[in-house]
């Protein structure tokens, strides 16, 4: 297993979870998939919970080939991993079998040979579950956290790799930088909201 520590995270706020988010690749890019809908910190211990259910090792190829349904099982719990345990389940396997066919299971495969951002960007964005957004945060996680730094990293992770900055996972170090964070969604969510609402009172008085 190639290790990706250059820091202890605390993105889980567990000691068990950070510990091995800061140590598997694989269970990091499983956290950052189960991280929506969900608290981030919950997102983030669910590797782990996957762990310790398992038969087997957690890494892509076993994760990959598990029975779907004893897999679904996994997920479920109780407690359960996420709120979807299906759906996560899933996605969690596609993900696998995306990185034992592309990367030979080796996750960090992803970055370790990677010129530029901007191909760390496109590596990261073909992965099953990760979108636009997701991708950029976890360039920035990566850059901010775990020294993988590829040139134009954080152009490539804009406006998520801006140097002190609570905007994302990719800025949580402690308990205090997660409570930052979740103001900055909270906030995002409110000026969302706002903006939707305005056209539909413009349409009332129109």
């Amino acid at each position: 297993m190639t290790s990706t520590r250059s820091r202890k995270l605390c993105l889980a706020q567990q000691p068990d979870a950070d510990e091995m988010l800061s140590r598997d690749p694989f269970a990091l890019l499983v956290g950052m998939l189960l991280d929506q809908q969900i608290p981030m910190e919950r997102a983030f211990a669910g590797p782990v919970a996957i762990s310790k259910r398992m038969i087997g090792p957690f890494d892509p190829q076993t994760v990959a080939h598990y029975d779907p349904d004893a897999f679904v099982e996994v997920v479920a719990g109780p407690p359960a991993v996420h709120r979807f345990p299906t759906a996560m389940a899933a996605r969690i396997q596609t993900l696998a079998k995306h990185l034992d066919d592309q990367y030979a299971g080796n996750a960090s495969g992803l970055w370790s040979d990677v010129k530029s951002g901007d191909d760390l960007l496109a590596r990261l964005s073909a992965l099953p579950g990760f979108g636009a957004q997701k991708a950029k945060i976890f360039v920035a996680l990566l850059g901010k956290q775990l020294k993988v730094r590829p040139r134009g990293w954080r152009e490539a992770s804009e406006p998520y790799g801006e140097d002190g900055a609570f905007k994302s996972v990719a800025d949580v170090i402690d308990v205090a930088s997660l409570v930052k964070v979740r103001q900055f969604k909270q906030e995002q969510q409110m000026v969302r909201q706002r903006v939707v609402a305005r056209p539909l009172r413009q349409t009332r008085n129109g």
